[in-house]
């Protein structure tokens, strides 16, 4: 059970090894990018490539979707970013239902765990797998793996080196279910930091903030849903940019020589945008967005 490109090398390292994937459940299709186009989720064109069932259920609770499950008779259901599972389906398999989490739990538990890791400052993060339980992403731990976050990491970049570390982490995990050697371990109630699904409202700029804080908060938005400010009255993401430790101008203030740079100021110094994209347009590098836009007359 899958949606992105996230859950792909999981699927592709299951199948390499040789288990029998009985069934892959996965999002509908949906309109997707700037013209809309009806695209199907990546994880249903991988199985599809390997000849797998694909079902696209809108209702995880209705008896139709429940009685074309049971048909596949799963004895393991293994979960790689897809939503929350009611209990009368996490709950069906024998040997249960585990989830592959882009984090150490119990730190950042919910639907965003790189963004936020990221965002926070976090300087390291991880992987687990664990069994599925009715609170979200609380289940009794598995397997977890470390990863470091460098300086200039994007949730992007976090996550293509995640999908491949997670995709092992749970192969290792399967097999340990496999071979009836597994301990699974309950979760700490110490938990510091949570990773809230984040919407649009929550991507704007503060640029009062520090000039770590204003740095880290895009990074760890770039490239979905992307951080945002206002820019010559045009709502503008800005995907990538480095700090810059000298005030150059007061906060949200920006200078630039309307050809090779564009810095915005914070509390205590300033952020030069090198990537930026305003509403409706492509994404682009900051001098051709000055050749476009001028900012000073």
């Amino acid at each position: 059970m899958g949606t992105p490109e996230f859950a792909v090398p999981s699927l592709d390292a299951l199948v390499a090894y040789g288990y029998p994937i009985v069934a892959v459940v996965t999002a509908p299709d949906k309109p997707q990018g700037r013209g809309h186009k009806i695209l199907p989720p990546p994880i249903k064109v991988a199985a599809e490539q390997y000849g797998i069932p694909v079902l696209q259920p809108t209702n995880l609770q209705s008896p139709s979707f429940l009685e074309i499950l049971d048909s596949y008779e799963a004895n393991l259901y293994v979960v790689v970013a897809f939503r929350m599972l009611p209990k009368l389906v996490w709950n069906k398999p024998s040997l249960g239902t585990i989830n592959l989490h882009a984090s150490l739990l119990p730190q950042y538990r919910g639907a965003a765990p790189i963004n936020w890791a990221i965002m926070q400052g976090e300087l390291t993060t991880g992987l687990t797998t664990f069994f599925i339980e009715e609170a979200i992403d609380t289940g009794n731990i598995l397997l977890q793996d470390k990863e470091p976050i460098y300086e200039m990491d994007t949730a992007g970049t976090l996550s293509e080196r995640l999908k491949y570390k997670g995709a092992n982490l749970l192969l290792e995990t399967v097999q340990a279910i496999a071979s009836n050697n597994c301990k699974a371990v309950p979760q700490s109630n110490v938990v510091l930091h949570k990773a809230p699904k984040i919407y649009t409202e929550d991507c704007q700029i503060n640029w009062h903030q520090s000039t770590a804080k204003v740095f880290n908060f895009i990074r760890g938005l770039s490239p979905y849903p992307g951080a945002w400010t206002i820019l010559n009255n045009i709502h503008t993401k800005i995907l990538l940019a480095h700090p810059l430790p000298i005030p150059t101008c007061s906060p949200g203030e920006f200078c630039s020589d309307n050809k090779n740079y564009l810095c915005i100021g914070t509390q205590d110094g300033a952020i030069s945008v090198e990537q930026l994209q305003p509403a409706g347009k492509k994404l682009m590098d900051i001098q051709s967005f000055l050749r476009g836009h001028r900012l000073f007359s």
